[in-house]
């Protein structure tokens, strides 16, 4: 009998990570606990100083959790203050803050940056992916993810195709996908897709409530929970996602839709000025000192 011949298994996703914040980390922790090599890209150099020690904490405690694959070796990191660094990138994720005019930016001048076919990933909750993808050499390189936070604890991602994404992208995000593990939904591009359209006026006007005195966040939370079977509370979520985050995700949606519920309530944006952003901060709603 002729033995098969062997073929070298196909290569593992390498990713670049661009943006060293929240949800840079959480996308990291996650493609390093799959094995995955992953490159984290930030201009800060205090923000990417701080970044291995928590990349290395939540790794931990993913591990801990059992929120990583048996028997994977964690993948390789590496970090790099300049986005000159995605020149040889096989997969970029962008994971900058939620603002469309930062994005663009960054995905303008990684475009000109990166080979032709580099499929490029922006993790957004809210901003249209084709809205972003005007600022692209090659605007059919671009594809939508919103990865929930934090990222190697929710089996699902939102998966967003923008009106000039082509095929080779959707299917290089779609092998990221299946080699992180994870579920992708594909959704058509609109202003918060479908889970910010939904979630975010909903975390809204639970802080309007709690701004009204109608009820305190922690009862708001327990209502929400033991009798509609929301498993955190939407107050708790608004604290795991950032506050300022939600913040600039209402603001997009109430710019772009003009629903008058998407406005940021004035409790949300009172917390952001005092700097209670939430569970990175130390406090939000609740205080995790």
């Amino acid at each position: 009998m002729t033995a098969a011949p062997y073929h070298d298994p196909p290569p593992r996703p390498a990713l670049t990570v661009l943006g060293a914040g929240v949800m840079g980390v959480g996308i990291t922790v996650l493609a390093l606990g799959h094995g995955l090599p992953v490159h984290l890209v930030d201009i800060d150099p205090e923000r990417l100083g701080r970044a291995a020690d928590l990349v290395d904490g939540e790794l931990r405690l993913a591990e801990l959790m059992g929120a990583l694959p048996d028997g994977t070796p964690p993948g390789s990191l590496a970090t790099s203050l300049s986005l000159k660094a995605v020149a040889g990138a096989t997969t970029v994720v962008e994971a900058v803050t939620e603002n469309a005019a930062i994005k663009a930016a960054v995905l303008s001048e990684v475009s000109g940056l990166v080979r032709p076919g580099t499929p490029l990933i922006t993790n957004t909750s809210s901003i249209p992916v084709d809205e972003l993808a005007g600022a692209l050499e090659r605007p059919e390189e671009l594809v939508g993810t919103h990865f929930m936070n934090p990222p190697y604890l929710i089996g699902t991602a939102e998966v967003v195709r923008g009106a000039r994404t082509g095929d080779p992208a959707m299917a290089a995000v779609a092998a990221l996908l299946t080699a992180l593990r994870r579920r992708a939904v594909v959704v058509r591009d609109a202003p918060g897709f479908v889970t910010s359209r939904i979630l975010h006026p909903m975390i809204n006007d639970a802080a309007r409530i709690v701004e009204e005195g109608t009820a305190t966040a922690e009862d708001v939370d327990a209502l929400m929970e033991g009798c509609l079977g929301h498993p955190t509370g939407p107050l708790r979520t608004a604290d795991l996602i950032g506050i300022d985050n939600l913040v600039d995700s209402l603001t997009v949606l109430h710019e772009r839709t003009g629903d008058d519920g998407c406005r940021p309530t004035g409790l949300l944006l009172r917390l952001v000025r005092e700097g209670r952003l939430g569970r990175k901060s130390g406090s939000g709603f609740y205080d995790y000192t």
